[in-house]
């Protein structure tokens, strides 16, 4: 088993892979030569190879993470007391296009619902959507009569609870509708109960034209102060789309049918040598068979921008991916506050000392595909290959915006642990072994063997073929624990 490693030969530091004491001499792997541990050092921390001095820059993953502002003797811990971000607002950038290629892989299938427009679900789920929250309680007592129809091919039954929908102004309340729309539209939902209350903003007639073509067999509508008692008439809406939906049943599809959504959350210092590669990989192999998948949490992407910026497929869409990262830079700064205030304090305490440190882990999970698109918040992929997704950070705000954009799964790495789900399979995948011991009721895919051994190729197979065993109806421990939520993106001001 490797104990400390250097990711690029490049590299000023080595990441732990145990926990370090002070005086041990511990070989350094991807490095040739035994290092002396001058100070304890915490699994997932980084320790000096070399001396570095005040000001010179701290190379990991081969990249900058940051600025020494004290002078760092070799074999000493390396963190957030003598290292700052070199991070700051909008840059100027230039195109210089790496142009990578895949090696293609034959076609492989999983088992779905085909969708009468051609798209594949991975699940045959029942959703009852609030167009605003006034109704939310309204919605949640449907979900909780509607149970007793789960079984065979009715999978689930669930209200997707939210307190927007009303008193939204501009963007914000552009956000609200989309979101919606494109939920009502997922294909992981065999039927649809949209209910509104019929005085809000953005009311049923208003989400309407944003949805385009649904089908009216699958979504259907409820304003309740239309009705004398919304109950029963949500109820006989519901037992309508059950009836439809029990004539259904999986099939053999493509795998290039498969959306995958890529987050991460909770990181630690393995984040970015274990899960999130064992991720990157799995997206290569998914799109060199036709497959499409999807980066977002674009705030950190700051700092690793531009190995996605040279990765795109032409100019156009590298310039999409500028206006990506510089429209974000400018939200921050249009509330006078500073792009980079991350990393979390979890983060810190599992080894991630700055964004950058934070964002080229996280970049890992793009593997090394082309970027083929560049989506603005709550639009949908209609490109396959790497697509990037502008949202936020947050775990569940971006999770639900990969579901929206048509992720039918999304893949979720950790180094903390997390137990929320948001409205399609939320897969996590843990970074190190003991968080999956520790919290096997959260997590369904350990990546961290790998630094007990094996490869990077067969752990990404491995995740693989869990991947398609999730679309083909295993559940994740989300689902397992009635986990499932959602949440919009609020950038504007309360009416």
């Amino acid at each position: 088993m490797n104990e400390l490693i250097r990711i690029n030969e490049a590299d000023a530091v080595a990441v732990a892979l145990r926990p370090l004491t002070a005086g041990e001499k511990i070989s350094v792997a991807g490095a040739g030569f035994a290092l002396d541990i001058r100070e304890d050092i915490t699994m997932g921390h980084k320790v000096a190879l070399r001396d570095i001095h005040k000001g010179e820059p701290i190379i990991k993953y081969g990249y900058p993470i940051g600025e020494a502002i004290e002078e760092i003797k070799q074999g000493y811990h390396v963190h957030t007391s003598n290292t700052h971000t070199l991070l700051s607002g909008a840059h100027d950038y230039e195109y210089h296009p790496t142009n990578p290629k895949l090696e293609s892989h034959k076609a492989e299938t999983f088992r779905g619902y085909l969708r009468s427009d051609g798209r594949a679900g991975v699940r045959n789920e029942l959703w009852i959507i609030p167009t605003v929250g006034c109704v939310n309680d309204i919605a949640a007592a449907l979900e909780k009569d509607a149970q007793q129809f789960i079984g065979g091919s009715v999978e689930n039954v669930r209200a997707f609870t939210h307190p927007y929908g009303c008193s939204q102004m501009a963007d914000d309340q552009e956000n609200t509708r989309k979101i919606l729309a494109d939920l009502a539209n997922h294909p992981n939902a065999g039927g649809v109960l949209m209910l509104g209350l019929g005085c809000e903003n953005s009311g049923i007639d208003t989400i309407k034209p944003y949805m385009k073509n649904f089908d009216p067999e699958r979504v259907k509508f409820l304003i309740s102060q239309d009705v004398s008692d919304e109950h029963e008439a949500g109820m006989k809406i519901i037992r309508e789309l059950v009836e439809k939906m029990k004539g259904d049943s999986r099939v053999d599809c493509p795998v290039s049918k498969l959306i995958i959504g890529l987050k991460c959350g909770g990181s630690d210092g393995l984040s970015g040598i274990t899960a999130n590669p064992t991720i990157g990989y799995f997206s290569d192999l998914l799109i060199s068979q036709g497959g499409a998948t999807i980066l977002t949490e674009v705030p950190e992407m700051f700092g690793a921008e531009t190995i996605l910026m040279n990765r795109c497929k032409d100019q156009a869409t590298y310039e999409k991916t500028v206006h990506l990262i510089n429209d974000f830079k400018a939200y921050y700064a249009s509330m006078g506050l500073p792009c980079y205030e991350n990393p979390s304090p979890g983060n810190k305490a599992g080894g991630i000392t700055t964004l950058e440190d934070k964002a080229l882990g996280c970049t890992q999970k793009s593997g090394s595909a082309p970027v083929s698109d560049v989506l603005k918040y709550a639009e949908k992929v209609v490109t396959p290959g790497l697509n990037l997704l502008s949202a936020p950070g947050n775990d569940l705000v971006a999770s639900t915006a990969l579901a929206a954009a048509g992720a039918h799964i999304v893949l979720f790495s950790t180094g903390r642990g997390t137990p929320f789900g948001c409205p399609v399979p939320t897969v996590k995948i843990s970074s190190n072994s003991d968080l999956a011991a520790r919290k096997a009721n959260w997590i369904d895919f350990n990546a961290g063997t790998l630094v007990q051994g094996g490869t990077l190729p067969d752990k990404a197979r491995e995740l693989f073929e869990f991947v398609k065993s999730v679309a083909s109806g295993e559940k994740t421990r989300n689902e397992h624990n009635g986990f499932q939520g959602m949440a919009i993106f609020k950038t504007g001001a309360t009416l």
